[in-house]
């Protein structure tokens, strides 16, 4: 069936479609309206850098791409060295079976650290924004290449409706263009826009996407890049071309002495 973005795609649906019959939307909706009140993910984003740009790091234990990651994985043990390495933002894969992720570990995250966290997952449907933010989610990640710009214009409202930061990527300019087309500029109050290195068809990464569709932009303040981040080099390239912010999970999983590579990636030496 198609490529594996496809796949992971209607996987998802089925997913979301049994979790619906198991939990119905009511239910959700008053378990998103009794959390805790979202953190701001936006301006935690938007404050001045130290380190000139932001870093989203991320937690996940494997990917289709690379396999296993990490085998000593401890989510909250993660995100104390995330924190104390000095990530403005934590971004956590919530996906089963592609990721060996588990939505329980965005309350697990959130309660042993004071950062904002990020739900990175296949949204395909309403319902998993409300579940995210039942499950104590700061932020939702929509994927342009999952949804469409007409499928992302409708989800966002209710990502900042819910008080939460909405993070859109695409990979394709056209479709990039499209997104930032639809929602306007400038864009709707806590809202980033997302460059995916990385084409999730083919599971190919170029930094270049970075640097072609930045330029499509008036305004990069609101820009975070994703995927391919592996070394100091690497993050001046990005940096060089507009982003404020990226988002890192592999070279930093992936690291035996993380916080290390944590402060490789953002140039601190003390």
């Amino acid at each position: 069936m198609g490529n594996i973005l496809d796949r992971i795609v209607a996987d998802k649906r089925e997913e979301v479609a049994a979790a619906k019959v198991a939990v119905p939307l009511d239910d959700v909706r008053r378990r998103a309206h009794d959390a805790d009140a979202p953190r701001d993910f936006f301006a935690a984003l938007a404050a001045p850098a130290p380190a000139g740009i932001h870093l989203i790091a991320e937690i996940k234990r494997r990917s289709p791409s690379a396999g296993l990651i990490r085998a000593d994985f401890d989510p909250v043990a993660i995100a104390r060295t995330y924190a104390s390495a000095g990530a403005s933002a934590i971004s956590v894969l919530t996906d089963a079976k592609y990721f060996d992720g588990q939505l329980g570990y965005i309350a697990e995250v959130r309660d042993a650290v004071s950062l904002p966290v990020l739900r990175k997952d296949f949204v395909v449907d309403a319902y998993q924004i409300w579940e995210a933010r039942a499950a104590g989610a700061d932020a939702v990640l929509l994927i342009a290449e999952v949804l469409g710009a007409k499928g992302v214009a409708e989800l966002t409202p209710v990502i900042t409706n819910l008080g939460m930061t909405a993070l859109i990527e695409a990979y394709d300019p056209d479709l990039f263009r499209s997104v930032v087309d639809t929602l306007g500029e400038p864009l709707p109050q806590r809202v980033l826009l997302g460059i995916n290195n990385r084409d999730l068809t083919v599971q190919r990464t170029d930094l270049a996407t970075t640097e072609r569709l930045a330029k499509l932009l008036a305004d990069t303040s609101r820009l975070v890049t994703e995927s391919g981040i592996h070394t100091r080099a690497d993050v001046e390239r990005v940096q060089a071309a507009g982003a404020q912010a990226m988002l890192v999970g592999e070279s930093i999983m992936c690291a035996p002495d993380m916080a290390a590579r944590i402060r490789e990636l953002l140039g601190i030496t003390d």
